[in-house]
């Protein structure tokens, strides 16, 4: 393939299967986007972003690579599997000696990620949680893929079942919004759940705290969010670091103590967490 990208229609994804000569795996967390209407969409919901350097988590057969490598001037796709990072290079042998396109071989959770202006990406399942948690502090706009139920919690408010850790995480780093739902037949294989696509714009947040202590005093302390805050503080030191949990309790608001972790909004964690540093020995 050495036509330009830009110059001809979107390559069929099925094809794209067929040529590559794989088939998903359940097993292996692999399921392939093969619905052309949804795979045309992704896209465009980063029209609004610098398209400049796009980033593809989970590249696949390159279905998402080919519509990427249609408005973005150069595209860098991370693919674990390496029959299907050959295929790429030669599929998109063009875009590549083009140096429009770089395709990087190993698992996103370990390889060196490049700067990006955007990422584009349809996640493994599997691994998302860990994916976005490495992907939102370089504070760059995600289109992402996920399961439905993991896009719920992105996007979650205070005081809903499905608020927790990945809420206020997110909710740290950017405004999260589920754009569009995707049925499990848009697949190959069908998962066995739904799935939906969450766009992310990156924010300051309104208050400043150590994200390293942060980030251990909320994941501390949802490990015990049917507890009050109260007694959370003082159950979960082995996670959160906190030396002198009394100290914080006393120094703390009673509301806030009285409620759940489930309750407070990000920036309640974070005066939160600067009691545990200036009262109870949290170490930055």
């Amino acid at each position: 393939m050495t036509e330009p990208e830009g110059s001809r229609a979107r390559r069929d994804p099925d094809a794209l299967l067929a040529r590559a000569g794989v088939r998903g795996d359940r097993n292996q967390d692999q399921h392939f986007l093969v619905d052309d209407r949804v795979l045309d969409r992704l896209p465009e919901y980063a029209t609004e972003f610098d398209t400049t350097h796009v980033l593809e988590v989970g590249a696949g057969t390159g279905g998402l690579t080919d519509r990427l490598l249609a408005d973005a001037e150069h595209v860098t796709a991370v693919e674990r599997d390496v029959r299907l990072v050959e295929f790429l290079r030669e599929e998109f042998a063009g875009a590549v000696d083009a140096g429009r396109l770089d395709v990087v071989a190993g698992d996103a959770l370990d390889v060196d990620l490049p700067e990006f202006s955007v990422s584009v990406s349809n996640l493994p399942y599997g691994s998302s949680s860990e994916l976005l948690f490495r992907l939102l502090p370089r504070e760059r706009p995600l289109v992402v893929m996920v399961q439905a139920e993991f896009a719920e919690r992105m996007v979650a408010e205070p005081g809903t079942s499905e608020y927790g850790r990945l809420s206020v995480t997110a909710g740290h780093y950017a405004d999260a919004e589920i754009v569009e739902r995707v049925p499990r037949e848009a697949f190959s294989p069908p998962p066995a759940v739904e799935s939906a696509v969450v766009r992310t714009t990156p924010r300051e947040p309104d208050y400043e705290v150590p994200e390293d202590a942060f980030f251990a005093f909320v994941r501390g302390v949802f490990t015990q969010r049917r507890k009050t805050m109260r007694n959370a503080i003082r159950n979960t030191t082995h996670i959160t670091g906190i030396d002198d949990a009394a100290a914080v309790v006393a120094a703390a608001d009673d509301d806030l103590l009285g409620s759940r972790a489930g309750e407070l909004r990000p920036h309640e964690f974070a005066a939160l967490t600067t009691l545990a540093i200036e009262d109870g020995g949290l170490t930055v």
